[in-house]
């Protein structure tokens, strides 16, 4: 199983990019996705996790600004970040824990996609 996120670049303060991470492979059913991000100096965090629409989770910092969706048919979650701080620049992350064939769970990493915001 592979997480391939795309997305990130380079936007001023007060706009907007929105994060990709599909999953491939051979696997029964995801369970959550989400996102999170590392900055310079600082340990990795939570931005956002999915199970389903109506069971979303955000961290405080983006909540209002941030949403996260999925599409189950493509294995693919998404982040919507709108109103963008220089505080969000960081490398983002996908996450996803997956049900694979043996029926045991597995947690796998994209590769990370840099988001920077000038201010």
């Amino acid at each position: 199983v592979q997480l391939q996120a795309s997305g990130g670049g380079l936007v001023q303060a007060g706009g907007s990019l929105r994060l990709s991470c599909a999953a491939s492979g051979t696997m029964l059913s995801i369970n959550n996705m989400g996102w999170y991000r590392q900055a310079p100096g600082k340990q990795r965090e939570l931005v956002a996790s999915i199970i389903s629409s109506d069971r979303v989770n955000y961290a405080d910092s983006v909540k209002g600004r941030f949403t996260i969706s999925r599409d189950n048919a493509k294995n693919t979650v998404y982040l919507q970040m709108n109103s963008l701080k220089p505080e969000d620049t960081a490398v983002y992350y996908c996450n996803a824990v997956i049900r694979r064939w043996d029926r045991n769970l597995y947690e796998y990493w994209g590769q990370g996609t840099l988001v920077t915001v000038s201010s």
